[in-house]
């Protein structure tokens, strides 16, 4: 038993030990996703061994110390999407005016997933302004035609590869457009959306690749830090959404956030993960919605099944240029728009 437990552990620190190599390979990277399922398997393994043989020599305090040290910093990068850390965005006030609010459904729908009226009656309930609907193909885009008439603007680019993407709005859009900023086969969108109260902010949605097996974080890397770096140069409030293919608490997607200044609406709120749906034990934060320092937030929900691997979340943002005083945006320093302009001239190469 004692081997077992040692053996345990120490593939455990190794893992944790990962997260600190600074390498696009996907076997690295792919240490970044399940922290909290590392953390707990780290306090169980720290516990057994303590209740079973306690500190009995020097190399049993080692261990110990060292599996506290892992679980430790495990927990430090988890903290901050606890209910218990402090809110990087503040709620709106009842009162805010729904004129400069959003409501916003993100939704990876499974390309596979033939469970349309799923969806559908989702959207029913919801009402949301904008939809984001990731991996749609041809069938998808046949069914959500069905959304035309309540959703008159739209950026509808199905393919059959498990990266279409529609973008469907109530509001008026401006400079609508698909993009492909790194890899020929992978779009993203971006849009003016014009709110009801006549103010004009700027949406960005995105769905690059994930880190597996002979697929390396190369080109996902490049593809959010450049969206990044065009949130903080153009001059209109922004919202960045989707399917990132990476979890809030890795290096890549703080170091996006620093360069863009975008907040992130699930800190101090939980973790509110959304893949993968059938496996309870098994999920993180993968859908994202990070936007501008001038906007509070009114709702964010993780929604029910769709019949996807992943679940839909659904957030109402007020537009408030007075919060942006109260709400520190994270900023970038040297090193991190050097390092960006290193990921973002790897992912290019490496395509």
């Amino acid at each position: 038993m004692k081997s077992i437990l040692v053996a345990s552990g120490c593939l455990l620190i190794v893992v944790t030990l990962l997260s600190f190599v600074k390498s696009a390979r996907w076997w690295i990277r792919g240490a970044d996703f399940p922290r909290l399922q590392i953390a707990v398997s780290i306090a169980v393994v720290l516990c057994a061994y303590l209740f079973l043989y306690g500190g009995e020599d020097t190399w049993d305090v080692i261990f110990l110390i060292t599996l506290a040290s892992a679980l430790g910093y495990q927990g430090f990068r988890i903290f901050p999407y606890t209910i218990v850390a402090p809110r990087q965005v503040a709620k709106a006030p009842d009162d805010a005016d729904p004129a400069n609010s959003i409501r916003l459904l993100i939704a990876n729908v499974l390309m596979e997933n033939r469970k349309a009226q799923r969806f559908m009656a989702l959207v029913q309930e919801t009402r949301p302004d904008i939809i984001l609907a990731v991996e749609t193909d041809a069938w998808w885009d046949e069914r959500l035609r069905e959304l035309n008439d309540d959703y008159p603007h739209s950026i509808k680019q199905p393919q059959e590869n498990h990266y279409g993407m529609h973008l469907l709005s109530k509001l008026e859009l401006d400079s609508p457009e698909v993009r492909f900023l790194v890899e020929e086969d992978v779009p993203s969108v971006r849009a003016s959306v014009r709110l009801r109260s006549g103010r004009w902010i700027a949406f960005f949605g995105v769905h690059p690749r994930p880190p597996e097996p002979r697929t390396d974080t190369e080109e996902r890397d490049a593809e959010i830090l450049i969206v990044g770096r065009q949130v903080k140069a153009q001059n209109r409030p922004a919202i960045v959404a989707g399917d990132l293919n990476d979890v809030a608490w890795s290096h890549t997607t703080r170091l996006f956030q620093r360069i863009s200044g975008t907040l992130d609406p699930r800190r101090g709120r939980g973790m509110f993960s959304t893949f993968h749906a059938r496996y309870p034990l098994f999920r993180w934060p993968l859908d994202h919605i990070f936007h501008d320092a001038a906007y509070m937030l009114v709702r964010l929900q993780r929604l029910r099944d769709i019949g996807s691997d992943h679940f839909p979340v659904l957030a109402e943002l007020h537009y408030s240029p007075k919060a942006a005083n109260g709400q520190e945006a994270p900023e970038p320093d040297q090193g991190d728009r050097a390092e960006a302009g290193e990921k973002i001239a790897e992912g290019k190469a490496a395509d």
